[in-house]
């Protein structure tokens, strides 16, 4: 068997919304399809996979780079010891043949893209979903369909007011959430308390409020929204300064004694190590956020959970950034502690397949083979157009 054709598109992900750092109205991200020449049901199969939302589109360093070396790597040197599937990590070396090491920044996001849709093909071509495919090769076999989700909003709209800021925190609820997300740093300190009373006055124990200051933060106000928050019982404070400033880290959590996040802007196992090493990171009430989509894909992915468990880190302290199906599947085969999601922002490409709803903060992933995008109809007419 043998890689056909890589094919990427990029599509617009626009919104009105932003955080602390960025506003969405220009953003992009790639779709890819990896067509081989296996086919099923009369059709080849492909693979097919996009990035996560806050990094743009990177069809040209695909095309440039990436693709040209796996399609002129010898085809035999792709497949695992069978011979009648792909090697992930036989590709991923292709793709990263002739690379400096360091410089994660939107390498990474290229390469992960591609490496979703390869492991989206090898699940299709093994005739079983991703999550069981992980589940029978890093773990016991069991995998749980059952993955905790957080409901990621509360972002900052033009002219919203604190009223629609509740109505789109009850929405959250209405749908089954039991936590939900605020964004933080992108207003004064007064408004952002004000934000967060007026969630609590809608949540009122139906859920947990967590928040994000997406690394807006230096180190003094860090601790000064620390102080703030230590009022409230929240989820966690996620990323409250750059995401490769482990001092700062490391000294909110000596004065924050609330659970803290981070990590979905450490794109590869050596920055993830000098976070467990230096961030300051506490393994009994922390939780971190790696995105394969954005860190080199699942093969990365599992370099990382090997050096967290070097390190007595459970991969149930992992919540991975995104909203895609991808980290869905990741989290039920390898055993993760849950997953974001978007319930209506970057559509079609956040959410779940269609039928899946969300209970008590629990989607039940179903059994479709690969990642499950086939089952989510908005999002595979993109792809099936992709794919020609």
């Amino acid at each position: 068997m043998r890689i056909v054709e890589i094919r990427e598109r990029t599509f617009p992900i626009s919104s009105p919304i932003r955080n602390a750092y960025i506003d969405f109205s220009k953003m992009t991200l790639s779709l890819v399809a990896v067509v081989t020449d296996v086919v099923r049901d009369g059709r080849p199969v492909v693979g097919f996979g996009f990035n996560s939302n806050g990094r743009y589109g990177q069809g040209s360093m695909m095309r440039e780079r990436f693709i040209p070396r796996v399609l002129e790597a010898d085809p035999a040197s792709l497949l695992d010891e069978t011979g009648d599937n792909l090697d992930p990590a036989a590709v991923w070396d292709a793709m990263m043949s002739n690379e400096k090491p360091g410089g994660h920044g939107e390498r990474s996001v290229a390469v992960g893209t591609i490496d979703m849709a390869v492991w989206d093909a090898v699940a299709k071509i093994a005739g079983v979903p991703l999550y069981q495919l992980l589940a029978d090769r890093y773990g016991d076999g069991r995998p749980n369909r059952e993955v905790f989700v957080y409901a990621a909003g509360g972002y900052y709209y033009p002219g919203q007011d604190l009223a629609a800021l509740q109505d789109e925190m009850r929405g959250y609820l209405d749908r089954g959430y039991t936590v939900v997300k605020k964004k933080i740093g992108g207003a004064d300190l007064a408004t952002d308390l004000r934000r967060i009373d007026a969630i609590h006055e809608v949540i009122d124990g139906r859920a947990t409020l967590a928040v994000d200051a997406n690394g807006r933060f230096d180190l003094p106000t860090a601790l000064e929204y620390g102080e703030a928050l230590s009022s409230y019982d929240l989820f966690w404070y996620e990323e409250a300064g750059d995401p490769l400033d482990f001092e700062l880290q490391a000294q909110l959590s000596q004065s924050y004694a609330g659970p803290m996040a981070t990590g979905e802007n450490l794109f590869s196992v050596q920055d993830a190590r000098n976070l467990i090493r230096y961030g300051g990171m506490r393994r009994d009430r922390d939780w971190l956020q790696f995105d394969c989509a954005l860190s080199y894909g699942l093969v990365e992915y599992l370099r990382i959970l090997d050096m967290l468990r070097e390190h007595d880190w459970s991969p149930t302290r992992c919540i991975p950034h995104g909203g895609h199906q991808m980290s869905l599947s990741i989290a039920a085969g390898l055993g993760l502690g849950g997953n974001e999601s978007y319930p209506d922002l970057f559509q079609p490409f956040g959410g779940f397949p269609d039928g899946a709803s969300v209970v008590d903060g629990v989607v039940t992933l179903p059994e479709l083979p690969g990642i499950g995008f086939e089952g989510k109809t908005d999002l595979y007419a993109l792809m099936a157009e992709l794919a020609g």
